[in-house]
């Protein structure tokens, strides 16, 4: 706020009250006491009795200048803007050029009442009036940018019809900063709650605590404390769980091992338990005001706000991606499309990896802060960020928005809807304003043999690009889900040390909604002689034996896992479906076969591990009666030699 501007003020008039032949500016001596103590309980921050003090010197004299100046000051400081733009007005009535910001003041306190025509109006007599400095002129060009800018979306507004979550998430106290995994099953919130029993929810006594919900019976359960270790005496807040509900980022504040004021945590879960919290360190946390991270669903990039130097603003925000050695490398700021010279907040990358959704106060808006929506274009740039309209914005703070895995449904806090504070809302995403959409896979990892549950690493790779899309572990129950985003082909790749790799394939280029989601378990075989696996995603040209690109990124996971496992032999074999004369699918499978193993000679693995076979028809996995059965007999194997 302006507070700095009017302490200066009133000091410059103390200290030349013997030169003011009409200091303080009322005839009321019951008035001037009044506004004396006022200004008193003022420069002690006792804001409440500082205006009941300042009210009452009003009240005896309207027209008493300093009394309304101080009035509409400190009730902007506790945000009661009515009264605030009530007492800039009367300054104004009275004298226009007394305290020529009180104009710039009472502009503000409009637009971010709502008042956008009212507003532009004052903003425009504030640019015409004298001795104004050119950048007070220029922050008044910006507030007619953000009316004009409000006023059309007013009037133009887009589909929103936010429901309550109800009593089983939301209470007396303020609920916000949503979460939720990508199965839509689990729910986190940050709550604020007493600090000491018996203390009421309008004490300033309050810290903040995680509470966690799961969606049971077709409704949330009673959210529940997550409990120690992750919650603490301290505040702990803007959490954003991984896709898979295994790990946890979150902002805490003056700890111990904190690097700032406000730093970047992770926890993980445990299985029965989250682990205890670990500070991110360097090079994401600094000495500055670092949190709100938002971790991709990859896990490979964390996004988050920061006041750290070199910025565009007060607060940016940055990325951080883990390197090839395995650590976060140094932040990036997200660059001038998205950061402003005001503050950018609450980033959330949506589970398709391409979406990014954020709030502002520097970009065009109808209020303090408004969210936007920025997407990835080919090149891997954010393009420009997209207000999400009125009334999902409005004159109030929006901030903290999530978006379903599914890309439909939005979730974010409120005051503007509730009588106990703020409450989490869902509502329907609008069209334009929504993200690629994802479906996932979920399940169980297990040895085939003895199916004990296992902790295992999940790559999802574009077969076009050979590039990892997602990445996960299962947890120590052997759980797991990985998100895969439509319209694109993957490979999927499951391994684990002393384990021979799973495959499979998602062919889902050209299908832009799935309903329901993959189920299916993962029995990983132990390196034994005679153990196989199917490689799902090796192709070739039709009726011949030629490696189609796609096929790369699956004999490069081979070539990996041959070089882990360098005393391992295997065999290579091509089988056929039963289309065409057994000469013709025998020498077809060879010579696939063959295909395969000069690609992993040409890379370097020594020809003495390597045999290739072909099997013809004679090996068949399904039934040859359909394409599908069919599909599944034309395959490539590696087996354990």
């Amino acid at each position: 706020m302006i507070r700095h501007l009017f302490i200066l003020f009133f000091y410059l008039l103390s200290v030349t009250v013997s030169n003011a032949q009409h200091y303080p500016r009322t005839s009321s001596s019951k008035a001037l006491k009044h506004f004396n103590n006022g200004k008193q309980h003022y420069e002690f921050f006792a804001m409440q009795e500082a205006i009941s003090e300042l009210k009452q010197a009003v009240q005896i004299d309207s027209n008493f200048i300093d009394a309304q100046l101080l009035l509409a000051e400190v009730s902007s400081d506790v945000k009661d803007y009515p009264l605030a733009i009530k007492s800039y007005t009367r300054v104004i009535e009275i004298d226009p050029h007394f305290f020529p910001n009180s104009m710039y003041s009472l502009a503000q306190l409009e637009r971010l009442s709502g008042l956008y025509e009212v507003a532009k109006g004052h903003y425009e007599r504030f640019i015409e009036m004298e001795g104004i400095s050119d950048e007070r002129k220029e922050n008044a060009m910006n507030g007619i940018m953000h009316c004009e800018f409000s006023i059309e979306a007013v009037n133009n507004p887009v589909p929103f019809n936010p429901v309550n979550l109800g009593p089983a998430i939301n209470s007396s106290y303020d609920e916000y900063w949503p979460s939720i995994t990508a199965d839509g099953l689990t729910l986190v919130v940050t709550v604020q709650i007493p600090k000491t029993r018996g203390l009421d929810e309008f004490s300033r006594n309050m810290q903040e605590d995680f509470f966690i919900s799961k969606w049971e019976n077709g409704k949330w359960a009673p959210r529940k404390s997550m409990g120690k270790p992750i919650n603490s005496d301290l505040n702990e807040g803007a959490q954003s769980l991984s896709a898979d509900g295994h790990f946890m980022f979150f902002t805490a504040c003056n700890r111990a091992d904190g690097l700032g004021s406000c730093d970047i945590y992770f926890s993980s879960w445990l299985g029965n338990q989250w682990s205890a919290p670990r500070n991110i360190a360097k090079p994401i946390n600094s000495p500055q005001w670092d949190a709100q991270p938002s971790i991709s669903p990859d896990g490979r990039t964390i996004y988050f706000c920061s006041r750290r130097p070199g910025g565009k603003g007060k607060i940016d925000l940055w990325q951080s991606t883990i390197t090839e050695d395995g650590y976060w490398g140094e932040p990036e700021n997200l660059g001038d499309l998205i950061n402003t010279a005001g503050d950018e907040m609450s980033p959330f990358i949506h589970p398709d990896n391409q979406t990014l959704y954020f709030s502002s106060n520097g970009l065009p808006g109808l209020g303090n802060f408004d969210l936007f929506v920025s997407r990835k274009d080919k090149t891997g740039e954010w393009g420009p960020p997209k207000n999400l309209g009125y009334p999902i914005n409005s004159y109030f703070e929006e901030i903290g928005l999530i978006v379903d895995a599914k890309g439909d449904k939005a979730y974010y806090s409120s005051t503007r809807m509730s009588n106990s504070g703020k409450d989490i809302f869902e509502f329907e995403l609008y069209d334009e304003v929504r993200p690629g959409h994802v479906t996932y896979m979920k399940g169980l990892v297990f040895d085939k043999e003895t199916t004990k549950p296992l902790v295992a690493k999940f790559e999802l790779i574009d077969l076009i690009t050979k590039k990892i899309v997602m990445q996960a572990f299962s947890d120590p129950i052997g759980e797991f889900l990985v998100c895969i985003p439509t319209n694109q082909d993957y490979a999927l790749n499951v391994s684990r040390d002393g384990y021979l790799f799973y495959s499979d394939n998602f062919s889902l280029k050209g299908i832009r909604e799935i309903t329901d989601p993959f189920l299916k378990d993962v029995p990983l075989q132990p390196l034994k002689t005679g153990e196989k696996v199917i490689l799902k995603n090796i192709f070739y040209e039709t009726d011949s034996y030629l490696l189609l690109p796609k096929s790369e990124a699956e004999l490069n996971k081979v070539i990996q896992f041959l070089e882990k496992n360098p005393g391992i032999r295997i065999e290579i074999s091509g089988h056929t479906d039963n289309v065409g004369s057994p000469e013709y699918n025998q020498i077809l499978s060879e010579n696939r076969a063959r295909s395969v193993y000069q690609y992993l000679i040409d890379h370097h693995i020594d020809q003495v591990r390597l045999v290739f076979k072909g099997y013809g028809m004679d090996k068949p996995i399904d039934n040859n009666e359909s394409n599908e059965g069919r599909a599944q007999n034309r395959r490539t194997e590696l087996k354990i030699l």
